[in-house]
């Protein structure tokens, strides 16, 4: 019964589309209308407000994070590497992606992803940013920075695994991850691929 509430919990604070808040806070329009159309941080900053971009991008990490670190610390017996904590990790960004009162259309799932690795692995989260942002700032390619990020992060948790390091909880997590991120990002890939793909400036 915890998980499910905790699962429940997670959808419903991922699919908060800080990104659309903001923009209205900030009176920028509706993002759904400007750029990409995407809710997620990106798209906040191609507005020209680094406020309300870094605001989406911490708020949506930490609705990745919260709802798994308080089913760690609150339910008996769970710790960060149990499948229940890998299943309220999924429902929130789940919930980010697929926002039910967004016609199921939401973010890509960078941010929020982040977040849940925070709670459920912090050195897999630190060799992810790491990568994300020395890319993001050399090269100013936010979507070649998230598939860069996310290599570092498969290839870590994959030699964990290897050794015997990671559990097979985070492990599904990670192969989850991999799909979905890939998927959302699916159209910049096309464009990186033809040297397409619009540059952000951080």
């Amino acid at each position: 019964m915890a998980v499910l509430l905790y699962v429940l919990l997670g959808y419903a604070l991922g699919s908060i589309p800080f990104g659309v808040v903001f923009a209205k806070v900030f009176g920028l329009g509706d993002l759904r209308k400007q750029g990409s159309g995407n809710i997620g941080a990106t798209n906040v900053l191609r507005t020209g407000n680094r406020t309300a971009a870094l605001l989406t991008m911490l708020c949506d990490i930490f609705k990745g994070f919260i709802p798994v670190f308080l089913y760690i610390k609150t339910v008996p017996d769970a710790g960060a590497s149990s499948w229940g904590s890998v299943a309220v990790a999924l429902a929130c960004l789940l919930g980010h992606v697929f926002p039910v009162w967004s016609r199921f259309k939401g973010g890509k799932g960078v941010a929020t992803a982040a977040g849940a690795y925070l709670a459920l692995d912090p050195a897999t989260l630190a060799v992810g940013m790491s990568l994300w942002l020395g890319t993001l700032v050399i090269l100013k390619l936010s979507s070649l920075a998230a598939m860069v990020g996310l290599s570092g992060v498969i290839l870590w948790v994959g030699a964990h695994a290897v050794m015997g390091k990671a559990s097979a909880a985070l492990v599904t997590f990670t192969v989850f991850v991999a799909v979905l991120l890939i998927t959302t990002h699916r159209a910049n890939i096309q464009r990186l691929l033809a040297k397409k793909e619009g540059k952000v400036h951080v």
